[in-house]
């Protein structure tokens, strides 16, 4: 019988894939504009976390540094700690990547290159909506379904030839290897959540439901390599394979 940790992530897998495909694709002919293009909309991404869980960094500093009289106190040292590497992984992230914009677009970047797109908006929406209103068991699918299985970074980190593709892969495999483990970690925690079929139903349709849309997001993110019937075949297929 498959473990309930296994029945989440095979949901997850086949829109995870999905996204997997879309940059594969992208990456193949993609031009200095299609690069700036995409991480101007994932710069926003890397300053702007999952609300509910990551509030944005900004909002996230200026918490930890409100918090800093209480350690000793009523916050263990060592969860503060914790607290403030998970903040400087972030802030990472954002700088490797910027670093990449800023090479790509020949110029220092400005505040005004980072760009939320539509489907990035109702993603955040739907996510927000489980978050606040799906209980453990809503809250608990947009954790598992936060970085997409990690499947951009996994196809990034193996990029090879021009700079901008050295500079992404470098870049790409340190966020890759910060986050490979989430969804597991994720993963781990929700099936604890599921006591009977019906928690399960609504993990599975909360999951489905954020996960399709990541995958809208990242279509648009890299200019649609992929049409809407080719996105949903490759789906239905990966779903077929995992049955």
């Amino acid at each position: 019988m498959i473990s309930k940790i296994q029945q989440l992530i095979n949901i997850g897998t086949p829109y995870w894939e999905a996204e997997a495909e879309i940059a594969r694709k992208f990456y193949k002919t993609a031009k200095r504009d299609d690069h700036a293009f995409y991480l101007r909309a994932q710069l926003w991404k890397e300053l702007n976390p999952v609300d509910g869980f990551f509030n944005g960094l900004h909002r996230e500093l200026t918490q930890a540094a409100a918090l800093f009289p209480k350690v000793g106190k009523s916050i263990d040292r060592h969860d503060y700690l914790f607290l403030l590497e998970q903040l400087v992984s972030e802030y990472n992230h954002f700088v490797l990547l910027a670093d990449v914009l800023e090479h790509v677009q020949r110029r220092k970047l400005s505040k005004r290159d980072l760009k939320q797109l539509p489907q990035e908006k109702i993603l955040g929406d739907i996510r927000r909506h489980y978050v606040h209103k799906g209980g453990k068991i809503g809250k608990a699918a947009v954790g598992i379904t936060e970085g997409g299985g990690t499947a951009l970074f996994r196809v990034g980190k193996n990029l090879k030839g021009s700079k901008i593709n050295q500079m992404t892969a470098k870049a790409m495999k340190i966020i890759w290897e910060d986050e490979k483990d989430h969804y597991m970690v994720q993963a781990q925690l929700a099936a604890k959540m599921i006591k009977t079929k019906s928690d399960m139903n609504k993990m599975r349709t909360a999951m489905e439901e954020v996960s399709l849309q990541r995958v809208w997001m990242r279509n648009e993110m890299f200019q649609n390599p992929m049409t809407k019937e080719e996105v949903k075949s490759y789906i239905d297929r990966r779903q077929q394979s995992i049955k």
